[in-house]
Protein backbone atom coordinates (compact mmCIF):
# COMPACT_ATOMS: atom_id res chain seq x y z
CA UNK A 1 0.00 0.00 0.00
CA UNK A 2 1.29 3.46 -0.89
CA UNK A 3 1.86 5.99 1.85
CA UNK A 4 1.04 9.70 2.09
CA UNK A 5 2.71 11.87 4.72
CA UNK A 6 0.62 14.81 5.89
CA UNK A 7 2.55 17.29 8.07
CA UNK A 8 0.13 19.50 9.99
CA UNK A 9 0.11 22.31 12.51
CA UNK A 10 -3.70 21.91 12.85
CA UNK A 11 -4.28 25.35 11.32
CA UNK A 12 -7.17 26.05 8.95
CA UNK A 13 -4.66 25.98 6.10
CA UNK A 14 -3.54 22.46 6.95
CA UNK A 15 -7.12 21.26 7.53
CA UNK A 16 -7.98 22.47 4.03
CA UNK A 17 -5.00 20.56 2.63
CA UNK A 18 -6.07 17.42 4.52
CA UNK A 19 -9.08 17.06 2.23
CA UNK A 20 -6.72 16.84 -0.75
CA UNK A 21 -4.69 14.17 1.04
CA UNK A 22 -7.84 12.17 1.71
CA UNK A 23 -8.98 12.25 -1.91
CA UNK A 24 -5.50 11.33 -3.11
CA UNK A 25 -5.43 8.41 -0.68
CA UNK A 26 -8.78 7.21 -2.00
CA UNK A 27 -7.63 7.50 -5.64
CA UNK A 28 -4.36 5.59 -5.22
CA UNK A 29 -5.50 3.28 -2.38
CA UNK A 30 -3.00 4.72 0.07
CA UNK A 31 -2.80 5.25 3.81
CA UNK A 32 -2.17 8.61 5.43
CA UNK A 33 0.35 9.29 8.18
CA UNK A 34 -0.27 12.65 9.83
CA UNK A 35 2.73 14.31 11.45
CA UNK A 36 2.63 17.07 14.05
CA UNK A 37 5.98 18.45 15.22
CA UNK A 38 6.54 20.74 18.20
CA UNK A 39 9.66 22.27 19.75
CA UNK A 40 10.62 23.37 23.23
CA UNK A 41 10.38 27.12 23.92
CA UNK A 42 13.55 29.18 23.55
CA UNK A 43 14.86 30.45 26.86
CA UNK A 44 17.93 31.67 28.71
CA UNK A 45 19.26 28.54 30.40
CA UNK A 46 21.46 30.55 32.76
CA UNK A 47 18.42 32.11 34.42
CA UNK A 48 16.31 29.00 35.05
CA UNK A 49 18.48 25.87 35.27
CA UNK A 50 16.49 24.42 38.16
CA UNK A 51 13.12 24.72 36.45
CA UNK A 52 14.15 23.57 32.97
CA UNK A 53 13.00 19.92 33.35
CA UNK A 54 9.63 21.08 34.66
CA UNK A 55 9.22 23.52 31.76
CA UNK A 56 9.99 20.76 29.25
CA UNK A 57 7.53 18.44 30.97
CA UNK A 58 4.75 21.05 30.85
CA UNK A 59 5.54 21.79 27.19
CA UNK A 60 5.29 18.11 26.29
CA UNK A 61 2.05 17.71 28.22
CA UNK A 62 0.46 20.78 26.62
CA UNK A 63 1.45 19.66 23.14
CA UNK A 64 0.14 16.16 23.77
CA UNK A 65 -3.20 17.50 25.00
CA UNK A 66 -3.39 19.82 21.98
CA UNK A 67 -2.55 16.87 19.72
CA UNK A 68 -5.22 14.67 21.32
CA UNK A 69 -7.79 17.40 20.81
CA UNK A 70 -7.07 17.96 17.12
CA UNK A 71 -6.68 14.40 15.81
CA UNK A 72 -10.45 13.72 16.15
CA UNK A 73 -11.10 16.86 14.06
CA UNK A 74 -9.11 15.36 11.19
CA UNK A 75 -11.09 12.15 11.44
CA UNK A 76 -14.28 14.23 11.47
CA UNK A 77 -13.21 15.86 8.18
CA UNK A 78 -12.78 12.38 6.69
CA UNK A 79 -16.19 11.24 7.95
CA UNK A 80 -17.95 14.39 6.72
CA UNK A 81 -16.65 13.71 3.19
CA UNK A 82 -17.40 9.96 3.23
CA UNK A 83 -13.70 9.20 3.34
CA UNK A 84 -13.53 7.67 6.81
CA UNK A 85 -12.56 4.33 5.23
CA UNK A 86 -9.11 5.79 4.44
CA UNK A 87 -6.50 4.33 6.80
CA UNK A 88 -5.03 7.09 8.99
CA UNK A 89 -2.28 6.88 11.60
CA UNK A 90 -0.95 9.80 13.62
CA UNK A 91 2.55 10.73 14.76
CA UNK A 92 3.62 13.37 17.31
CA UNK A 93 7.30 14.31 17.33
CA UNK A 94 9.55 16.82 19.07
CA UNK A 95 12.30 18.71 17.26
CA UNK A 96 12.94 20.35 13.91
CA UNK A 97 10.05 20.18 11.43
CA UNK A 98 12.19 19.60 8.33
CA UNK A 99 14.35 16.97 9.97
CA UNK A 100 11.31 15.05 11.19
CA UNK A 101 9.58 15.18 7.81
CA UNK A 102 12.70 13.91 6.03
CA UNK A 103 13.31 11.26 8.68
CA UNK A 104 9.82 9.78 8.56
CA UNK A 105 9.72 10.04 4.76
CA UNK A 106 12.80 7.82 4.58
CA UNK A 107 11.85 5.46 7.39
CA UNK A 108 8.29 4.87 6.17
CA UNK A 109 9.19 4.95 2.46
CA UNK A 110 6.67 7.73 1.84
CA UNK A 111 5.39 8.06 -1.73
CA UNK A 112 3.64 11.45 -1.46
CA UNK A 113 3.84 14.40 0.91
CA UNK A 114 0.74 16.61 0.97
CA UNK A 115 0.95 19.89 2.86
CA UNK A 116 -0.58 23.34 2.98
CA UNK A 117 1.23 26.55 2.10
CA UNK A 118 0.21 30.01 3.18
CA UNK A 119 1.79 31.99 0.36
CA UNK A 120 3.96 35.04 -0.16
CA UNK A 121 2.24 37.39 2.31
CA UNK A 122 3.13 35.25 5.29
CA UNK A 123 6.24 33.59 3.90
CA UNK A 124 8.64 34.71 6.60
CA UNK A 125 6.29 34.21 9.51
CA UNK A 126 4.50 30.92 8.85
CA UNK A 127 6.08 27.50 9.20
CA UNK A 128 3.95 26.12 6.37
CA UNK A 129 5.37 28.39 3.68
CA UNK A 130 8.97 27.93 4.75
CA UNK A 131 8.69 24.19 5.32
CA UNK A 132 6.88 23.50 2.05
CA UNK A 133 9.61 25.24 0.07
CA UNK A 134 12.39 23.30 1.80
CA UNK A 135 10.63 19.95 1.63
CA UNK A 136 10.12 20.34 -2.12
CA UNK A 137 13.90 20.65 -2.53
CA UNK A 138 15.12 18.24 0.17
CA UNK A 139 13.11 15.06 -0.45
CA UNK A 140 12.77 12.67 -3.36
CA UNK A 141 9.12 11.99 -2.53
CA UNK A 142 6.45 13.60 -4.69
CA UNK A 143 5.24 16.75 -2.93
CA UNK A 144 1.78 18.23 -3.43
CA UNK A 145 1.55 21.75 -2.01
CA UNK A 146 -1.96 23.10 -1.38
CA UNK A 147 -2.30 26.92 -1.40
CA UNK A 148 -4.22 28.62 1.38
CA UNK A 149 -7.30 29.61 -0.65
CA UNK A 150 -7.44 26.49 -2.80
CA UNK A 151 -10.79 24.67 -2.61
CA UNK A 152 -10.86 20.98 -3.38
CA UNK A 153 -12.32 19.90 -6.70
CA UNK A 154 -11.64 16.94 -8.99
CA UNK A 155 -8.42 17.27 -10.98
CA UNK A 156 -9.49 17.32 -14.63
CA UNK A 157 -6.52 19.13 -16.19
CA UNK A 158 -2.87 19.02 -15.15
CA UNK A 159 -0.30 21.45 -16.53
CA UNK A 160 3.26 20.12 -16.93
CA UNK A 161 5.91 22.72 -17.74
CA UNK A 162 8.89 21.56 -19.77
CA UNK A 163 12.09 22.53 -21.58
CA UNK A 164 12.07 19.23 -23.49
CA UNK A 165 15.12 17.94 -21.62
CA UNK A 166 15.76 14.21 -21.65
CA UNK A 167 15.77 14.07 -17.84
CA UNK A 168 12.15 15.30 -17.87
CA UNK A 169 10.89 12.25 -19.76
CA UNK A 170 10.56 10.03 -16.69
CA UNK A 171 8.98 12.88 -14.73
CA UNK A 172 6.37 13.40 -17.43
CA UNK A 173 5.68 9.66 -17.41
CA UNK A 174 5.05 9.83 -13.65
CA UNK A 175 2.76 12.82 -14.17
CA UNK A 176 0.79 10.94 -16.81
CA UNK A 177 0.52 7.92 -14.53
CA UNK A 178 -1.00 10.09 -11.80
CA UNK A 179 -3.24 11.79 -14.37
CA UNK A 180 -4.68 8.40 -15.28
CA UNK A 181 -5.58 7.83 -11.65
CA UNK A 182 -7.40 11.19 -11.62
CA UNK A 183 -8.84 10.65 -15.15
CA UNK A 184 -7.14 13.93 -16.06
CA UNK A 185 -5.89 15.48 -19.29
CA UNK A 186 -2.29 16.75 -19.27
CA UNK A 187 -1.23 19.96 -21.01
CA UNK A 188 2.54 20.12 -21.62
CA UNK A 189 3.71 23.74 -21.90
CA UNK A 190 7.04 25.02 -23.20
CA UNK A 191 7.61 28.74 -22.59
CA UNK A 192 10.35 29.74 -25.04
CA UNK A 193 12.43 32.81 -24.13
CA UNK A 194 14.00 34.86 -26.93
CA UNK A 195 17.52 33.70 -26.14
CA UNK A 196 16.71 29.98 -26.25
CA UNK A 197 17.00 28.08 -29.54
CA UNK A 198 15.54 24.61 -29.29
CA UNK A 199 15.80 22.31 -32.30
CA UNK A 200 12.38 21.30 -33.63
CA UNK A 201 13.40 17.65 -33.86
CA UNK A 202 13.74 17.59 -30.04
CA UNK A 203 10.10 18.63 -29.63
CA UNK A 204 9.09 16.19 -32.38
CA UNK A 205 10.87 13.32 -30.59
CA UNK A 206 8.99 14.16 -27.38
CA UNK A 207 5.65 14.14 -29.20
CA UNK A 208 6.48 10.81 -30.84
CA UNK A 209 7.50 9.27 -27.51
CA UNK A 210 4.19 10.24 -25.90
CA UNK A 211 1.94 9.59 -28.89
CA UNK A 212 -1.37 8.07 -27.83
CA UNK A 213 -1.34 9.63 -24.35
CA UNK A 214 -4.07 12.01 -23.16
CA UNK A 215 -1.62 14.84 -23.63
CA UNK A 216 -1.49 18.12 -25.57
CA UNK A 217 1.76 20.02 -26.29
CA UNK A 218 1.84 23.83 -26.27
CA UNK A 219 4.64 26.23 -27.19
CA UNK A 220 4.48 29.92 -26.25
CA UNK A 221 7.25 32.47 -26.92
CA UNK A 222 7.73 34.74 -23.90
CA UNK A 223 10.44 36.11 -21.64
CA UNK A 224 8.04 36.06 -18.67
CA UNK A 225 7.78 32.38 -17.79
CA UNK A 226 5.90 32.88 -14.54
CA UNK A 227 3.35 35.28 -16.02
CA UNK A 228 2.80 33.08 -19.06
CA UNK A 229 2.20 30.01 -16.90
CA UNK A 230 -0.27 31.88 -14.69
CA UNK A 231 -2.15 33.14 -17.77
CA UNK A 232 -2.24 29.63 -19.20
CA UNK A 233 -3.64 28.25 -15.94
CA UNK A 234 -6.49 30.76 -16.02
CA UNK A 235 -7.20 30.39 -19.75
CA UNK A 236 -7.30 26.58 -19.76
CA UNK A 237 -8.84 26.22 -16.28
CA UNK A 238 -5.97 24.09 -15.01
CA UNK A 239 -6.62 22.19 -11.76
CA UNK A 240 -3.05 21.18 -10.86
CA UNK A 241 0.41 22.41 -11.82
CA UNK A 242 3.14 19.78 -12.19
CA UNK A 243 6.72 21.01 -12.15
CA UNK A 244 10.14 19.39 -12.20
CA UNK A 245 12.43 20.64 -9.44
CA UNK A 246 16.13 20.75 -10.13
CA UNK A 247 18.64 20.78 -7.30
CA UNK A 248 20.95 23.79 -7.40
CA UNK A 249 24.36 24.22 -5.89
CA UNK A 250 24.62 26.17 -2.66
CA UNK A 251 26.07 29.16 -4.50
CA UNK A 252 23.27 29.24 -7.06
CA UNK A 253 20.59 28.93 -4.40
CA UNK A 254 21.82 32.17 -2.78
CA UNK A 255 21.59 34.29 -5.92
CA UNK A 256 18.83 32.66 -7.93
CA UNK A 257 15.36 31.55 -6.85
CA UNK A 258 14.08 28.69 -9.01
CA UNK A 259 10.83 29.03 -10.93
CA UNK A 260 9.28 26.19 -8.93
CA UNK A 261 9.91 28.09 -5.69
CA UNK A 262 8.27 31.23 -7.08
CA UNK A 263 5.25 29.36 -8.36
CA UNK A 264 4.72 27.61 -5.04
CA UNK A 265 3.70 30.94 -3.50
CA UNK A 266 1.72 32.53 -6.33
CA UNK A 267 -0.43 29.75 -7.80
CA UNK A 268 -3.94 29.20 -6.43
CA UNK A 269 -4.11 25.54 -7.46
CA UNK A 270 -2.25 22.49 -6.09
CA UNK A 271 1.41 22.32 -7.06
CA UNK A 272 2.76 18.86 -7.89
CA UNK A 273 6.56 18.91 -7.44
CA UNK A 274 8.50 16.00 -8.93
CA UNK A 275 12.25 15.39 -8.87
CA UNK A 276 14.28 14.24 -11.83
Amino acid sequence: MKKILFPTDFSEISKNAFLFALHLAKSIHAEIITLHVYDYPAMNYMDIPVFLPEIYEVTELNNFENYKGHVPLLRAIAAANNLDHVKISNVLQNGDVIENILKITKAEKIDYIVMGTKGATGFAATFLGTVTEKVINDTKAIVIAIPEHCTYKPVKRILFTTHFRTDEIEVLKRTLALAKVFHSHVDCLYVKPDHEDLEEFVIKDFKTLFAGEDLTFHKISSNDSEGTILDFIELYQIDMLAMTTHHRSFFESIFQVSLSKKMAFHVKIPLLALHV
